[in-house]
C-alpha cells in the first residue's frame, strides 16, 4: 500500500509540474506573439505610410520667405486628419523644437523632438523600423513618417508625423485585449488541455513502468528472490529493469556462492573431524600398547606396530591432502593454466610409474600405440592427476592376473581417453553415486586399504573446470571403463 501511494505521489508531483509548465509557456508564447503582432503592425504601418510627411510638404508649403504660414498650414494638416484620423502632424524647427502641430485636444506635452531617429529615418535607404518620440506621451516610443522642408538647399525644419495616435493605441489597446480573450479563451486551452492530456498519458505509461520496477525491488528487498522485473526490449527505462535483474543474479549467485562456501566447510570440518578418527584411533591404540608393553613386547611386535602406526600416518597425510584438494576445487579456488602437450607421452610416463605395483599384484597395464602423438589444450598437472587417480582407482579393484587397458581415440576435434579394467564391475544401482565423496554404498571390494574414496570426487571436479565430463560403463564380473574428452590444440586455438 505504501508503494501505492508513493508512486501516486510521483505522478501527482510530476503532472503538477508539467501542467504549470504548460501554463507558464502557453502564456509566454501568447504575450510574445501579441508583442510581436503589434510590433509587426507598426512596422508595416510604418512602410505602408513612410512618405506621408513627404506629401504633405508637397501639398504645402509650410515656410514662406523662412516664416512659418500658420494658416496654409493649419489648414492643409486638418485636411490631412480628416483624411488619416490615426496621424499627428508636427512642424519642428531644424533644432527639433515643436513650431506647429496638430493634434486631437491639443494635448501635446512635449516641447520639443529627439532629431536623432528623425535624421536616421530620413538618410536610411531602406525602411526599417524605427520608433522616435510621442510628444503627447513623454517616454513612449512610436512609429513616425519624417521629412526635411527644404528651401534653396537649407534645412528650415521638418515635418514629424506620429502613425499610432493616442487614439489610434486606445483602439489597438482595445483589440489586443480583445486578441488575448479569444486565444487564451479557445485556442490557448484547447492547445494546452491537449498537451497536457497527452503529458499526461505518457507520464502514467513512464511511471507505470517505474512503479512496476518499484514493486520487484520492494519484493526482491521482502526476500523473494527469484523477483525479476520482465524486459521486452531495451533502451529507455528498460536499461534500468536489465541492470536491476543483472544485479539481482549477481547478488543471489553471491548468495548461492557462500552457502555453498559454508556448507563445503562444515562439510570439510565433518569430513576431517569424521575421518581421521579412524587413522588417529589406530595410532593412539598402537602408541599407548607400545608403552604399556614395552618391556614385554618382543622386538618383531614392536616392529610390526611400528609399521602399522607409519602406514596409519602415511594414510592420513594422504587422506588430508586429498580432502583439502578437492575442498579447493568444489570452491573454485583452482584455475587450469591450459597449455598445448603431447597426452600420448603423459599416458606412457603415468603408466611406467604404476608398473611396480602392477606386477607386485600381478595385473597387466597396457597403452595403446597411437599413430600420431596429438597435441592436447589443458592443464598437463590437473590431467596427470586424473590419470594417476582413474589408474590407482583401478588398480584398486583389479584383482590379481587382471588387466588395466588405457587408450587413445582421435577424431576431427577432441581426443578421448578410456582407462578400463578387468575388475568385479559396478552394480548399474551404484552407478550414479560413483563419483559422490565417500560413497558408502559402492558394494565393490577394493583390494586396497589405502583407499580414501575421494580419488573419483576429484576427477570430475578436475574436468569439469576443463569443460570437460567423465563418463562411465561397466558391466558386473566384467571391468569398468572411465573415459573422458579433450580439444585438440588446433580446435581450441581457432
Amino acid at each position: 500500500m505504501k508503494i501505492k501511494n508513493s508512486s501516486l505521489g510521483f505522478f501527482r508531483k510530476i503532472s503538477l509540474t508539467l501542467a504549470g509548465l504548460l501554463m507558464v509557456v502557453g502564456f509566454s508564447y501568447v504575450f510574445i506573439t501579441a508583442n510581436l503582432a503589434e510590433k509587426y503592425v507598426q512596422e508595416k504601418n510604418q512602410a505602408l505610410n513612410a512618405s506621408i510627411a513627404e506629401h504633405i510638404i508637397t501639398e504645402v508649403k509650410p515656410f514662406i520667405n523662412g516664416e512659418l504660414s500658420e494658416s496654409a498650414t493649419q489648414d492643409i494638416m486638418h485636411h490631412m486628419m480628416a483624411i488619416n484620423p490615426s496621424i499627428e502632424v508636427y512642424i519642428l524647427n531644424p533644432q527639433g523644437k515643436i513650431l506647429s502641430y496638430v493634434a486631437p485636444y491639443k494635448k501635446v506635452k512635449m516641447d520639443s523632438v529627439n532629431l536623432a531617429p528623425v535624421r536616421q529615418f530620413i538618410h536610411s535607404d531602406e525602411r526599417k523600423y524605427i520608433v522616435g518620440d510621442d510628444p503627447r506621451n513623454p517616454g513612449v516610443q512610436k512609429v513616425f513618417s519624417a521629412a526635411p522642408i527644404l528651401e534653396n538647399d537649407k534645412t528650415l525644419g521638418y515635418v514629424y508625423v506620429v502613425l499610432a495616435s493616442e487614439e489610434y493605441d486606445s483602439v489597438s489597446a482595445y483589440m489586443w485585449n480583445s486578441y488575448i480573450l479569444r486565444l487564451g479563451g479557445r485556442a490557448i486551452f484547447i492547445t494546452l488541455f491537449v498537451a497536457l492530456v497527452l503529458g499526461l498519458l505518457i507520464i502514467w505509461l513512464i511511471t507505470r513502468n517505474i512503479n512496476r520496477i518499484t514493486r520487484t525491488v520492494k519484493r526482491f528487498q521482502n526476500g523473494e528472490m527469484s523477483a525479476r522485473i520482465p524486459v521486452k526490449s531495451e533502451g529507455g527505462i528498460n536499461d534500468l529493469a536489465l541492470a536491476f535483474n543483472e544485479m539481482a543474479d549477481t547478488i543471489v549467485g553471491n548468495i548461492e556462492n557462500l552457502k555453498s562456501m559454508e556448507n563445503l566447510r562444515r562439510e570439510l570440518v565433518g569430513n576431517v573431524s569424521h575421518d581421521l578418527r579412524t587413522p588417529l584411533a589406530v595410532i593412539h591404540g598402537y602408541i599407548e600398547t607400545l608403552m604399556i608393553k614395552r618391556k614385554t613386547l618382543s622386538e618383531d611386535e614392536r616392529e610390526k606396530y611400528l609399521k602399522i602406526i607409519l602406514e596409519s600416518t602415511e594414510k592420513l597425510r594422504k587422506l588430508v591432502d586429498e580432502l583439502f584438494e578437492l575442498s579447493k576445487l568444489e570452491s573454485k579456488q583452482v584455475s587450469p593454466k591450459k597449455e598445448p602437450f603431447f597426452i600420448q607421452e603423459l599416458i606412457n610416463d603415468i603408466s611406467q610409474k604404476f608398473q611396480l605395483l602392477a606386477r607386485q599384484k600381478n595385473i597387466e597395464i597396457t597403452t595403446s600405440k597411437h599413430q600420431a602423438n596429438t597435441l592436447v589444450f589443458a592443464d598437463v598437472g590437473l590431467i596427470e592427476r586424473v590419470l594417476q587417480n582413474l589408474i590407482d582407482n583401478a588398480l584398486k579393484f583389479t584383482p590379481k592376473g587382471g588387466r588395466i587397458q588405457v587408450e587413445v581415440d582421435q577424431d576431427d576435434q577432441y581426443v578421448e581417453i578410456k582407462v578400463s579394467d578387468s575388475g568385479p564391475g559396478i552394480p548399474k544401482d551404484q552407478i550414479p553415486f560413483i563419483f559422490d565423496r565417500y560413497h558408502i554404498g559402492d558394494k565393490r571390494i577394493s583390494l586396497d586399504n589405502n583407499n580414501t574414496g575421494l580419488g573419483l570426487a576429484i576427477v570430475k571436479k578436475i574436468l569439469e573446470i576443463h569443460n570437460a565430463t567423465i563418463h562411465l560403463s561397466s558391466k558386473v564380473n566384467y571391468g569398468t571403463t572411465f573415459s573422458f574428452q579433450l580439444p585438440q590444440y588446433q580446435t581450441a586455438q581457432s
